[in-house]
């Protein structure tokens, strides 16, 4: 192994080893499996939100920007600023994001906001750096290709396990202290976004900037694959206490434990119990979760299911500490 790759090795089996509160002695097949699943899964989620910058920055720097139109969240809120103001755009994205990126680190997690980071800076490095060409002037073409590959960057962004635009966690987190959905939420702060621009800027513009949001927001959905505010995670798996353990002690969420048999299988008919795990996650923690049940178990069977919302247990409870 690559001096360099078996230190990161040694590093990671340790950090796992705490994680289990147990002495790191000398790392086992296991760990090492688990640590190229991690590297496999970080080189992917890497690849799709670079894909996301480039995506987003063509978006910003070939269609919206120099026609003037706007979308929704911190993007178009950066984009008003800078129509109004002349202040540099990838400044501004960083500087409006920063507030977001805090609040993940204390709602998801520590990684979730440094990839977070990584993308937006990556964004606004593109914008500065990379020549995008302007691609069209025509206003239906701008509102809804430049809604697409917004979208498309956003989306792709989601599955690395990160975000470009920090509305979707300060949704997230208010939606956890209040009965509105994160939709209901979004929907709001996209109303009030395009009423200024219908005042400061023109109506017909934020007619324009509508429809570009209704196209960005209908890529991202087929980006992941039509994954709603909430996903519902049945997991079958042999090591199922080592699962729970981790949804409860890592991701911090509720689980639901059935008693249950295998009927049929790899293995043919087996009647033997099994405890079946539910557990329901935000769209923002399914990447995670996915990679953690396949370090603990590759075998493991997954049911996924788009939930529209939840009331009570631990999704909206979970307080900022």
């Amino acid at each position: 192994m690559n001096p360099l790759l078996q230190s990161y090795f040694i590093t990671y089996a340790k950090a796992q080893a705490r994680k289990r509160g147990t002495n790191f002695r000398r790392a086992g097949k296991s760990d090492y499996r688990s640590f190229l699943v991690h590297v496999r899964t970080q080189i992917i989620h890497g690849f799709l939100i670079v894909a996301g910058m480039l995506s987003a920055g063509l978006a910003l720097k070939g269609f919206l920007l120099p026609n003037g139109f706007i979308d929704g969240g911190v993007t178009g809120i950066s984009l008003l600023i800078t129509e109004l103001t002349g202040i540099s755009l990838p400044i501004l994205i960083i500087v409006i994001n920063m507030p977001f990126i805090y609040l993940g680190w204390r709602q998801i997690n520590k990684t979730f906001a440094l990839k977070t980071l990584t993308a937006i800076i990556g964004l606004a490095l593109c914008l500065v750096f990379i020549p995008y060409p302007i691609v069209t002037s025509d206003k239906l073409l701008v509102s809804v290709f430049g809604g697409f590959f917004l979208g498309a960057g956003i989306g792709l962004a989601m599955r690395g396990g990160s975000v470009i635009d920090g509305t979707e966690i300060l949704a997230l987190s208010l939606s956890r202290k209040s009965s509105l959905t994160i939709g209901d939420i979004i929907l709001v702060i996209n109303i009030i976004i395009f009423s200024i621009a219908a005042f400061v800027l023109s109506f017909e513009q934020a007619l324009y900037s509508i429809l570009t949001y209704l196209s960005a927001a209908k890529t991202v959905d087929y980006i992941i694959s039509g994954i709603e505010e909430y996903t519902g995670v049945t997991i079958i798996s042999e090591r199922s206490e080592e699962i729970r353990k981790m949804i409860t002690e890592q991701l911090g969420r509720g689980v639901t434990i059935y008693r249950g048999k295998r009927g049929y299988g790899t293995h043919g008919h087996r009647l033997t119990e099994v405890d079946i795990i539910f557990s329901v996650v935000t769209r923002l923690e399914m990447a995670s979760l996915k990679a953690e049940i396949e370090k603990i178990d590759g075998q493991a069977f997954l049911i996924t299911h788009s939930i529209k919302d939840t009331r009570g247990g631990m999704i909206k409870k979970r307080a900022i500490h």
